[in-house]
């Protein structure tokens, strides 16, 4: 009983960091493919178009990441405000 307690705190603090905007770029790309699924019975063909976008945010935040790390900085994935200033910086979304 106290096993299955865990569990479930550890998917609750796991499911809290995936829908905090400081942890996680693509939340908007996310929540749109779940909204299209949702809105056309989960057939995945008429998605295609939000699981690229989606695909394409998370590559691009990746690389992000992964030059800050090599760098240096600290957090390596940038918060939500800094994310919004690098997107401004190139002209918006590239993805």
């Amino acid at each position: 009983m106290l096993l299955a307690a865990v569990r479930h705190f550890r998917m609750s603090s796991n499911v809290q960091r995936l829908r905090d905007h400081d942890t996680n770029p693509c939340l908007a790309e996310t929540d749109a493919s779940r909204q299209c699924m949702d809105n056309n019975n989960y057939r995945k063909d008429m998605c295609a178009s939000y699981f690229l976008k989606y695909k394409n945010c998370r590559k691009f935040w990746h690389a992000i990441m992964i030059q800050r790390r090599r760098d240096g900085v600290k957090p390596n994935m940038p918060t939500a405000d800094e994310r919004e200033n690098i997107l401004k910086s190139i002209g918006g979304t590239p993805y």
